[in-house]
């Protein structure tokens, strides 16, 4: 078939989907819900143009809530792809208690993919919408979504508190790490403020402030940062220390530096590995300062026995970073 008579063919084609009868467009939306046919009768429902959002509208808002959530998000791609934003919005701010929690699990999958599809559309009325989602509910895809308007700060504190939330905390960071320097003072005050308190501070809001310390490290900080900082150094939480420790190495004086080098080693034994691996990483690299730190904990360990320095981990990380001193 020629160009021509193929683009014949496709206008052909689109008449008889927009002229289907209404029953038939309705038995397409059903569709959505087969295994086999669900993705054509995207396809189809997108041919039949305007009248195909109405049914498709009545399917996503009214339809009952399942573990089995493909069918509606196949009715979110077929309403974005129809232009359908108010529908879309429509259902992100439609609230609906459901009692069962694979159903809610499954509902809250679609909400993702409706957001996710919105982010499409920069306008402001999309955005107030997506900021009312993440406040009333913690919803990666709402958090992506807001991703998609850089320099924007009006979601920085909630997308700073979502970082509490483990299930969320890598999208609230990457979104944040975008937003930059909008963030930098939302950083800062997240960083020094656990909730409820330092003695009763809880799991969520150590991960909070962890994160916070985390995106701080990546902008460009200047001496200010640190000393709004340095009471980190004595937090009990390894993370939070050995973090304020490397800003220190980066912008304080050298009495400053000596002293998160020695509270970076005091922290190498409660710290996993992956924060060791860190830690082990800024004494290579500020090893001019370091060294006499390092040197006092090497001769500090080496007097104990034999057997418990074969089994001392950290006095093999000590002595792998002065290595490097000769290499």
């Amino acid at each position: 078939m020629d160009q021509g008579s193929k683009a014949v063919a496709d206008r052909t084609t689109g008449r008889a989907f927009r002229d289907l009868p209404d029953e038939e467009i309705e038995a397409l939306v059903q569709s959505l819900n087969s295994l086999h046919e669900g993705e054509l009768g995207v396809d189809m429902l997108v041919a039949c143009g305007e009248r195909a959002i109405e049914p498709l509208r009545r399917f996503l808002l009214h339809g009952k809530p399942s573990g089995i959530f493909v069918p509606k998000q196949r009715a979110v791609k077929a309403l974005a792809e129809l232009g359908a934003k108010e529908v879309l919005l429509d259902y992100l701010a439609f609230d609906e208690q459901i009692a069962d929690p694979v159903a809610a699990h499954g509902e809250e999958a679609v909400k993702n993919t409706a957001a996710r599809a919105l982010g499409a559309w920069h306008t402001e009325d999309v955005y107030q919408a997506l900021l009312r989602a993440l406040r009333h509910r913690r919803l990666h895809g709402v958090i992506e979504a807001l991703g998609e308007f850089p320099g924007r700060a009006e979601a920085v504190p909630e997308l700073v508190a979502a970082l509490e939330d483990d299930f969320c905390r890598s999208s609230a960071e990457d979104v944040l790490r975008n937003l930059g320097d909008v963030a930098h003072l939302a950083f800062i005050d997240a960083a020094r403020t656990p909730n409820p308190s330092g003695a009763h501070e809880t799991p969520s809001s150590r991960s909070r402030r962890r994160s916070a310390l985390r995106l701080l490290e990546s902008l460009r900080l200047l001496i200010e940062d640190w000393r709004n900082v340095a009471a980190l150094l004595h937090d009990s939480d390894p993370e939070i220390a050995a973090r304020a420790g490397a800003i220190a190495l980066s912008l304080a004086d050298r009495r400053n530096k000596e002293l998160a080098i020695k509270r970076m080693i005091e922290v190498l034994p409660a710290s996993d590995w992956l924060l060791q691996g860190e830690i082990q990483g800024w004494l290579e690299k500020y090893l001019d300062v370091a060294l006499p730190s390092i040197n006092a904990e090497i001769r500090r360990r080496q007097a104990a026995s034999a057997s418990v320095q074969a089994a001392d981990s950290i006095l093999r990380l000590l002595l792998a970073v002065r290595r490097k001193r000769d290499s």
